[in-house]
């Protein structure tokens, strides 16, 4: 293991997207995300997706140099075009007015339209937590799941984050996707030849299967059975057909499978708690604080806690990578496209 800093990794990741051929601010963006899961050892999120964006690259299913279009609108719904290009510095370019939406309104949505969306959601709940807002995020992806009690590949892992201002450091947030378990997972288990758990996929036939090859070529399998269904079929109505956008069967058939990242639609909303609660003469932000204690009190762990701690030390020491890792970097800093098969 070689620790490195977070300005340098994301850096080198910069560097990488920028030679492929990404526009400038564009590559900045990614590189900010994809280096953010990496310092919090989220690796599904981190320098693995390094890869999947340029191959979608080379596939000539992105635009590289697409540049987001905010629509005028004086309204608390924002619309940002992504003109096909990634997510990211769509967010980054509607974040300043959703914040003064929403601190107007007391609540506003941001569709980003037209989009490829790679990065883990609480990046974007976390950075409005940040500014005194509880937000929710969430986005189709490409059908690789199977509804509750079915066997064939309908709904997508259908991410879902939400996140809520504190008083110390961190906001309370949670991210996870209405599959079992994020495809990356999978795709992290399949590289490293281990077996999956039993119940997070199905095989071709409808078999449930611990072979993560299997499991890619067949389906997912929604958390929690026919709740996690429902709400996956929820972010598939909300962010895909209330949008006007790909749901996850469209994406799936526009990319021709599944080896290529998702492009649909995604929607942010936005909360300021201060409006919601200005005439009850309670505190959200206080109120909230005795419930995470109450919850702290019977010794249960609040999500990302591990995530936060992981930040900390990233932060302190430098971002610990393998020896695989940093040669794969150096591989794809070297090759650019060309190292992609």
């Amino acid at each position: 293991m070689s620790n490195i800093s977070i300005r340098d990794l994301e850096d080198r990741v910069t560097g990488i997207f920028a030679t492929a051929g990404i526009r400038a601010e564009t590559a900045r963006a990614m590189a900010r995300v994809i280096v953010a899961g990496e310092r919090d050892n989220c690796k599904s999120h981190g320098i693995y997706r390094i890869e999947g964006c340029l191959r979608v690259l080379k596939a000539g299913k992105v635009v590289p140099d697409a540049i987001p279009r905010l629509r005028d609108s004086t309204g608390p719904i924002l619309e940002i075009d992504a003109g096909g290009g990634f997510a990211c510095p769509a967010f980054e370019d509607a974040r300043a007015t959703l914040i003064d939406r929403t601190r107007q309104h007391g609540l506003a949505a941001l569709v980003i339209r037209d989009c490829l969306h790679f990065s883990a959601l609480w990046y974007e709940v976390e950075d409005l937590a940040r500014e005194g807002l509880a937000s929710l995020s969430m986005c189709p992806s490409y059908s690789s799941v199977a509804p509750s009690g079915g066997t064939l590949p309908l709904l997508g892992t259908n991410p879902f984050a939400f996140a809520y201002p504190r008083t110390g450091p961190h906001p309370y947030v949670f991210d996870f996707a209405t599959s079992v378990a994020a495809r990356g997972e999978i795709e992290l288990h399949h590289r490293a030849g281990k077996p999956i758990p039993e119940g997070w996929a199905v095989d071709a036939n409808g078999t449930p299967t611990t072979d993560p090859t299997e499991a890619l070529a067949g389906a997912m399998l929604p958390f929690g059975g026919h709740k996690g269904s429902a709400i996956s079929t929820m972010i598939e109505l909300m962010a895909g057909a209330m949008l006007g956008e790909f749901m996850s069967k469209e994406a799936y058939d526009f990319m021709g499978g599944t080896s290529l990242l998702p492009r649909h639609g995604a929607l942010i909303l936005a909360f300021d708690p201060a409006r919601f609660s200005a005439n009850t003469g309670r505190d959200p932000i206080a109120e909230g604080e005795r419930l995470f204690a109450a919850i702290g009190d019977q010794g249960a762990r609040l999500p990302s806690q591990r995530r936060f701690t992981a930040r900390a030390e990233s932060e302190a020491q430098g971002i610990a990578l393998t020896e695989a890792e940093l040669a794969q970097l150096a591989r794809l800093e070297s090759l650019g496209l060309a190292a992609i098969d």
